[in-house]
């Protein structure tokens, strides 16, 4: 199979966008590309195996950079953390979600951002409640319906953040490969005999 370098060049920019766009300090809570881009990725990639790629790479130079600049202390977010790995699993998920999304069906591409995003909120804080994570105030949840209930409350905010971000970014994605298909890329003319 021949790679085509510009589909490998816009691959690593979109790739460095995103994971410098995560760590931005100030940016709404939640608010950031990868769902989307795992939506996107499983919905565009034809040979499905590279589509997992796309949203995990932009995690791990994410993750890398989170972790140096806390190291050097320049930020209180470290990139790597236990119970991480949770994550990565989780956006294999979303990438086989992006599976069942046409690229060309706005209804699709909208469904897929709410599913993505709310599977990602209940796993993840699942996750966070049985792993023995921390409330806001840096006490256990309690192994209980109301703990699990109370991680979901804090959660919250992050859900929201990211439900619009998952919707801005699939527009643009998505949007934005509709429109180079449609009055970029070349088409082969018809030849008229």
């Amino acid at each position: 199979m021949k790679k085509d370098p510009s589909i490998v060049i816009s691959f690593v920019l979109l790739v460095l966008m995103a994971s410098l766009y995560r760590i931005l300090p100030g940016r709404p809570l939640g608010f950031a590309p990868q769902i989307a881009m795992a939506l996107f990725a499983g919905s565009i990639v034809k040979d499905k195996k590279y589509s997992f790629l796309l949203p995990l790479f932009s995690m791990l130079v994410s993750d890398i950079l989170y972790e140096v600049l806390f190291k050097f202390r320049i930020s209180a977010t470290p990139g790597f953390y236990s119970g991480q790995a949770v994550n990565y699993i989780l956006f294999i998920g979303l990438t086989v979600i992006g599976f069942a999304i046409q690229q060309t069906k706005p209804v699709q591409i909208l469904t897929g951002a709410f599913a993505g995003t709310t599977m990602y909120f209940i796993l993840s804080n699942f996750a966070v409640w049985i792993g023995g994570g921390l409330d806001i105030a840096n006490q256990p949840y309690p192994k209980t319906m109301a703990g699990l209930l109370h991680c979901y409350a804090e959660a919250t905010p992050f859900y929201r953040g990211s439900l619009y971000a998952t919707i801005i970014f699939s527009a643009l994605l998505f949007g934005g490969y509709f429109l180079i298909n449609k009055y970029v890329v070349q088409k082969p003319v018809p030849v008229s005999s």
